[in-house]
């Protein structure tokens, strides 16, 4: 499908015989139809080095290891669905007529109780971030045990990749930041090379497990019961992952918003279901972990803004990719008496 007929499925499709009527957003990789009581998710035609949606028959089987996935710990992922034309009438659902693509299909949830809003208006409390940590460990516990081969090059070119936006940075922000980001590359590298050995014993240890990959505020829902979801299904890299790195992302997006006490909070309350750091040197992996996840947040706010045609948004890109940046930094001199 193309954005053309995303719209018309949107306005004047059909689910269960009835009008979608839906609102539309739209991600890098997915289109996502809000309708009254379903989200309709369709994965964009499109191949990147880390992605391939290209062929309808890879989008099937992605939306279905998306909801497999995704059920793991969340109750709002419904069902795989196909979309259908006939004659000239978009439907979602029906087996009849031409399949033009797939939608994952889930709940709809009540937009005002997503984590990053609730966040940004002060409207979270200690007890429900305690409650995400005992949730997110209860499902680290019983995630599968991932075992492979760890190589020290890859651990230096995911952090390095950073320099890709070191052009960037130089065109659309303060010069230091060129010299921050060489310096930040030049920390990491000595870390990694000091602290490898104990990234290999913490996958020997079994702390390494398929996770959700993608665990920020935005992707949590504060119900009673915190709803997690979205996570990774393109690539499993991303996802089998240190559990570690897992918790280090929400607890550095807390502290983007300003928040290190709550950060403090779930690390408290998740050491408490599942204790994942047996010594020093894993609290300095740790820290290390949160500087990683401020690096690839930066890189990705600041590419898109390389690519952003609207004068605001691109504004908006800079100034949360210069924050990553900053907040990463603060992370590594945090760090520089160890290195």
């Amino acid at each position: 499908m193309n954005s053309n007929e995303i719209l018309k499925l949107m306005s004047k499709g059909l689910f269960e015989g009835k009008p979608i009527k839906g609102m539309l957003e739209e991600t890098n990789i997915s289109w996502v139809i809000l309708g009254e009581e379903f989200v309709f998710k369709i994965k964009k035609p499109i191949k990147l080095s880390f992605l391939d949606y290209s062929s309808l028959e890879l989008r099937k089987l992605n939306c279905e290891k998306e909801l497999e996935l995704n059920q793991r710990f969340s109750p709002i992922y419904l069902s795989v669905l196909p979309v259908t034309k006939i004659q000239n009438q978009w439907v979602i659902g029906e087996n009849e007529g031409d399949i033009v693509d797939y939608a994952v299909c889930m709940k709809k949830m009540e937009s005002e109780k997503r984590m990053d809003l609730l966040l940004g208006e002060s409207k979270v409390s200690g007890e429900q971030v305690s409650l995400l940590a005992q949730k997110v460990a209860e499902f680290h516990l019983g995630a599968k045990v991932i075992k492979k081969e760890m190589d020290i090059d890859s651990f230096y070119g995911i952090f390095n990749d950073l320099d890709s936006v070191s052009d960037i940075a130089a065109q659309h922000l303060d010069q230091d930041y060129v010299q921050k980001i060489a310096s930040l590359i030049s920390l990491s590298d000595a870390f990694i090379k000091k602290h490898f050995p104990r990234f290999q014993n913490r996958m020997e240890d079994e702390f390494f497990r398929d996770v959700h990959g993608d665990l920020h505020s935005k992707n949590i829902f504060l119900y009673e019961n915190p709803v997690i979801f979205d996570c990774i299904e393109f690539e499993e890299s991303f996802r089998q992952i240190d559990v570690l790195y897992e918790v280090a992302f929400i607890c550095m997006d807390l502290e983007n918003f300003r928040r290190k006490d709550f950060s403090d909070t779930f690390l408290k309350a998740y050491m408490k279901e599942f204790d994942c750091m047996a010594d020093v040197e894993d609290k300095q992996i740790f820290q290390y972990y949160k500087c990683l996840r401020a690096n690839i947040r930066a890189k990705v706010n600041l590419l898109d803004a390389k690519t952003e045609t609207d004068a605001d948004k691109r504004k908006k890109k800079l100034v949360s990719g210069e924050k990553y940046l900053d907040l990463a930094v603060s992370y590594m001199d945090s760090m520089k008496s160890i290195l």
